[in-house]
């Protein structure tokens, strides 16, 4: 009896394991292999083992890249939730314009991140939106070609992920305070606990599942972003916009070096499951202490 049991689960469970064999599994271990190869991309290819990999860790190109594709994971992750954080705490407290402000917030991600980057480049030109802005407020000394400077660009290119995503980080912050036993909150406030006090000894607490949903989603999209640095920089100027993905389609699609693009794809790999695992692992540890 235990044994059918067990094989008609397997029964069921079946084409779901086939499908996801044939479509995560097999890309996954030929992407591997061909980055073991010479592949230019055509059917010839040549068993090479680590070449590409030892290619890739003396090309200061890989390494600039990584370095800026963690930099603006790092931007985007901390300043994301803590705008989505306060937008939270502001429309918890608000409940009369919750419903509409969070629709107003949950707007930027209904634009394509193609098109919110073409937006973005108009308003970062030298005599575009945000220039003009700080002229109209007198403020002409922080006008700045903010695409164009080295120092400015990734930040540039980070701040429009920021606003296209902070909505969604609110939303899911919104959802926790929800959650929040108002016997608790009701209880601080007559045992005379300040706002601030409230937050750190109640709320905060009480949104650990929200913040470790927030940062593993933030830090997994951030890691993969692509459409904002092409389309805003093209990777510049001199390689300060240039992440792992931009390499990765550059090499593979205009540089002829297929193999070395797909190492540097399984290197981009290796990081997001790396870093999103362990800030997942570390914040849900973090959950049960609390």
């Amino acid at each position: 009896m235990f044994h059918r049991r067990r094989a008609t689960m397997a029964a069921f469970l079946l084409p779901a394991i086939v499908v996801y064999g044939l479509f995560m599994l097999y890309p996954l271990a030929r992407g591997v292999y061909l980055s073991m190869t010479d592949s230019l991309g055509g059917p010839i290819a040549h068993f090479v083992g680590t070449d590409q990999y030892r290619a890739m860790a003396d090309d200061p190109k890989v390494t600039a890249a990584l370095w800026h594709t963690v930099l603006y994971a790092a931007v985007v992750v901390i300043a994301q939730n803590a705008l989505g954080l306060l937008f939270a705490s502001l429309l918890f407290r608000r409940p009369r314009v919750r419903k509409g402000l969070s629709v107003v917030l949950l707007t930027p991600t209904l634009v394509s991140p193609v098109m919110a980057a073409f937006i973005w480049s108009y308003l970062f030109a030298p005599e575009g939106g945000i220039n003009a802005l700080l002229g109209l407020l007198g403020l002409d000394s922080l006008r700045h070609v903010w695409l164009g400077d080295t120092s400015t660009a990734l930040y540039a290119v980070a701040a429009v992920n920021i606003w296209m995503f902070a909505g969604y980080s609110c939303a899911i912050f919104l959802a926790g305070y929800m959650s929040v036993p108002t016997e608790l909150l009701d209880a601080a406030a007559v045992d005379g606990a300040s706002g601030w006090q409230r937050f750190r000894s109640v709320e905060w607490p009480m949104l650990a599942p929200a913040l470790t949903v927030n940062v593993t989603l933030s830090l997994i999209g951030s890691l993969k972003v692509f459409e904002f640095p092409l389309v805003l920089t093209n990777g510049g100027p001199a390689g300060a916009t240039e992440t792992l993905t931009t390499l990765v389609f550059r090499n593979v699609f205009g540089g002829g070096k297929f193999a070395f693009g797909i190492a540097v794809s399984v290197l981009l790999l290796v990081t997001v499951v790396v870093l999103s695992s362990a800030t997942s692992s570390l914040l849900r540890l973090r959950e049960r202490r609390i």
